[in-house]
């Protein structure tokens, strides 16, 4: 069964397909009144899966007329796509932000299934066993060797 996040994730990027604008405002209040929720736990789908690193921008407008706008960010290329990755990296990774970019990287048809399991196997922390943050700044640079070799083989 899906949680409440899933749901409520499912439903924005549902509408932002369908509006067909490639964004959305939401009034954070009435979407919780919709699912019956707190408008906390609104912040926090917002905040974790419509992140740069999913493909979305968030602006938001605080006061009684305020809003949150949620824009699928398109890519113009593969190339600005990876460069916006490397610079995301840095000199350090997280392991979940680096799961985050390697789904990016699915959901744009830049890898597959089998190199994003591969992918993600060679960054866990279960493999890099050394301590953060070494482990971190570790896995960002095997990240943007893999980016590169992306980059340069497709």
């Amino acid at each position: 069964m899906r949680n409440i996040s899933d749901i409520i994730e499912g439903y924005l990027k549902e509408v932002i397909e369908l509006e067909g604008q490639g964004h959305i405002e939401i009034k954070r209040n009435e979407l919780a009144k919709q699912f019956a929720c707190a408008p906390s736990q609104i912040n926090y789908v917002i905040n974790t899966r419509f992140t740069t690193e999913h493909g979305y921008y968030v602006e938001s407008k605080r006061g009684g007329g305020g809003y949150i706008r949620i824009l699928r960010v398109t890519i113009h290329s593969k190339k600005n796509l990876l460069d916006e990755m490397e610079t995301q990296i840095g000199n350090a990774i997280a392991q979940t932000n680096a799961e985050r970019i390697i789904f990016r990287l699915l959901e744009e048809d830049i890898i597959t299934e089998r190199e994003a399991s591969i992918m993600k196997a060679a960054l866990d922390r279960v493999t890099l066993q050394v301590a953060l943050p070494l482990r971190d700044q570790l896995r960002a640079r095997i990240m943007h060797a893999m980016l590169q070799t992306i980059s340069f083989e497709k």
